[in-house]
Formats: C-alpha cells, sequence, structure tokens
C-alpha cells in the first residue's frame, strides 16, 4: 500500500512535504480517499523546524499566545512553533515566565480530554493555541475548545498541519497545507460514502498519529 504514496510540497518551501496515500480510509468521523501522512513533519527536526516557521508566519502581533495545546502527537512542531512565537514576539503579558508552554491533553476510559492537576496551570486564565496534526470535520477541534474552555482557557487560535476546514467556531484554521493541495481529495459521511456503496472494503482505520491496515 505504502508504494502508492504521492508527494506533495508545501507552497512557498521545499523542505516541507506530505505523503497521500490513495485508497479507502475511515476516521472516527468520516471516510476519506487520500491517508494524509505527515509522519516525517512530526519527527524529523528540520521539517519539524520548517512547519513550525510557515504556520507562525500565519499568525501576526494581533494574537497572544501562553500555551500550545498539541494534538496527535505534534509536540515536536509545538515546541518548535512556541520558539518562532517568541522570537515574532507573539506573546501574552499576562504571562509571568515570559515563555510558551507546550503541553497535550489526555484521554480518560471515557475518551474524554481531560488536563491533569500538575498541567491545569498551564491551562486556567491562559490564551490557547490548538495545534493539530491533520483536519477534516473539524469534530477533534470542537471537543478542544470545549476541553480547553472548561478547565478555564480562553482558546484564541487553530493550527493544523493539514486541513479540509477555514474555519470553525469563529477561528480561522491557519494551515501548512490545504485541501486544494492534494487534487482528488475527498472527505465522505460514513452513510454516503461512494466506495462503501460500491462494496469496497476499508484499506485503514486512520488518525492523525496513523493507520492500521484491515
Amino acid at each position: 500500500m505504502e508504494k502508492r504514496q504521492i508527494k506533495f510540497y508545501a507552497k512557498g518551501s521545499n523542505a516541507a512535504a506530505i505523503h497521500a496515500l490513495p485508497g479507502h480510509f475511515a476516521t472516527s468521523n468520516s471516510h476519506i480517499n487520500y491517508y494524509i501522512d505527515i509522519t516525517s513533519l512530526k519527527t524529523r527536526i528540520n521539517e519539524a523546524k520548517e512547519v513550525a516557521k510557515v504556520l507562525a508566519s500565519r499568525f501576526t502581533s494581533h494574537i497572544t499566545v501562553d500555551t500550545i495545546v498539541c494534538m496527535d502527537g505534534t509536540e515536536v512542531i509545538g515546541a518548535f512553533l512556541s520558539e518562532e512565537m517568541e522570537r515574532r514576539n507573539i506573546l501574552s503579558t499576562i504571562n509571568q515566565h515570559k515563555t510558551v508552554y507546550v503541553v497535550s491533553p489526555e484521554f480518560n476510559s471515557n475518551s474524554q480530554m481531560i488536563f491533569r492537576d500538575n498541567i491545569k496551570p498551564a491551562i486556567a486564565g491562559k490564551h490557547v493555541l490548538l495545534l493539530l496534526a491533520t483536519t477534516t470535520t473539524g469534530a477533534t477541534i470542537q471537543r478542544a475548545l470545549e476541553c480547553v474552555r472548561y478547565y478555564g482557557g480562553n482558546a484564541v487560535g487553530v493550527a493544523s498541519v493539514f486541513s479540509t476546514l477555514e474555519e470553525i467556531e469563529g477561528f480561522p484554521i491557519e494551515s501548512v497545507f490545504e485541501e486544494d493541495d492534494i487534487p482528488g481529495y475527498a472527505a465522505y459521511q460514513p452513510g454516503n460514502c461512494p466506495f462503501c456503496q460500491k462494496g469496497h472494503k476499508l484499506d485503514a482505520m486512520v488518525n492523525g498519529f496513523g493507520y492500521s491496515k484491515l
């Protein structure tokens, strides 16, 4: 299956690329005809730095950030993004430590997103930026926004390495790669998936961390 991968470079940067694998895949919320693999962008230092630079350039000094909440294993990108934001002075004046927190949520046995007591101070009363690997339906973002607000955080922005959405709940989704970068990319509600209607079996179950073949 991996032999079918197609490589796409980011607009304005030949140092950041994603691999798109055509097929029939299922996420927790939809069926898609391409699996977007950003493993190298999350795990290779030089590529993670480049993604962070591109994302940071999408934000200007009008936004202030105390904390980056990393979803889908984006912590390496989040660390470099925090450095870029500090360099560009995208910091909140209420942050007494004059630096950006980089944290990740935990999921309990009921699949609820939570922050432990030792992490709560990085959320409560802070300006929070969400960072995701891929965004298709926006359901994960909505859950994350609810979680941040529950713990007293003030969500100020959303960033995603790949996104098919332009905004959610009034927040523009700043991304490195968009749907148009993958010719023919499509996402379907499970009940309206043309692959399923034709009896095509799933190739794999996928999420922001990777895929599992069926």
